[in-house]
């Protein structure tokens, strides 16, 4: 398969609409929230979407990716999985583990830390944190069941079980470096499924408390070269949207933003590539 030999850098656009986009484990899973009130969306959040997409190899997203890039179901298979064997992972060569795991050649490999044989190496992909243009509105609800669950009540209570966000739009940027894909094994081939199963990263694994987490643009920008072509962070700011009024106070609306529909001229020009993932599946 062919290396990756070009930087890249890519931004999520994410609109939130009555959703829990990422939940605090150390705050009763509240959607996340920064001192200024602004929401967070972890890297980790949103790379277990795409793990999930390709490790359930019944799912439609796997089926159409696997048939539409011709993959091999054995070299994407899932390190970061439930019930996976240690033992038997710490005994494959560099090279087994390299051809077997999608998501380590990807994203790196921090499951070895102690007592394995493998080398710990970096992603060749790296999510930044995803956080809300404006302050966020958590809330909160308690959830009721018409079956009891405890003996001898008629019905079920969950006080302030449903936590949602009302309205925000989230910024997550992330970027591809050829140097740590040398290094993990990544191929163009495992970016190019990443990016196909980024749209459709949320829609495919919606839930109870996350039914509208829609990414409206995934821009993604390949540089020239391996050691880039143009500022990384020129290109995010370019296509990070702004709130046009009363910024210190949450959205109600997509209305309620600027939203940059194309980058401009003199920074297009010094791209590999330039697209809107979301706009290629419509």
């Amino acid at each position: 398969m062919s290396n990756v030999e070009k930087r890249a850098v890519g931004l999520l656009v994410l609109e939130v609409i009555n959703s829990n986009p990422n939940g605090d484990p150390d705050r009763e899973s509240d959607p996340r929230q920064r001192m200024d009130d602004r929401g967070e969306i972890s890297p980790v959040s949103f790379k277990r979407k795409l793990r999930d997409l390709v490790e359930n190899k019944e799912g439609p997203a796997w089926k159409e990716m696997a048939s539409l890039l011709r993959l091999d179901a054995n070299k994407f298979q899932i390190l970061e999985s439930r019930g996976r064997n240690r033992t038997e992972i710490n005994s494959l060569s560099e090279e087994e583990f390299i051809a077997r795991y999608w998501d380590g050649r990807l994203f790196g490999n921090t499951f070895l830390e102690s007592g394995g044989t493998l080398p710990i190496k970096t992603g060749a992909v790296q999510f930044g944190m995803g956080l809300s243009i404006a302050p966020i509105l958590i809330e909160r609800q308690t959830n009721t069941n018409k079956a009891g669950v405890q003996e001898g009540l008629d019905r079920g209570m969950a006080p302030l079980a449903y936590r949602v966000v009302q309205h925000a739009v989230y910024c997550m940027p992330f970027f591809v470096n050829p140097s740590a894909a040398q290094k993990s094994g990544c191929t163009q081939e495992d970016i190019e499924l990443m990016l196909k199963l980024i749209p459709h990263a949320y829609k495919q694994t919606a839930s109870y408390v996350r039914p509208q987490v829609d990414i409206r643009h995934a821009w993604y920008a390949r540089h020239k070269s391996a050691l880039g072509s143009f500022s990384d962070q020129a290109f995010i700011e370019a296509l990070t949207p702004t709130k046009k009024q009363a910024t210190d106070k949450p959205s109600t609306s997509w209305a309620d933003y600027n939203v940059p529909s194309d980058l401009p001229d003199e920074l297009k020009a010094k791209t590999d590539l330039f697209v809107d993932l979301v706009a290629e599946i419509l």
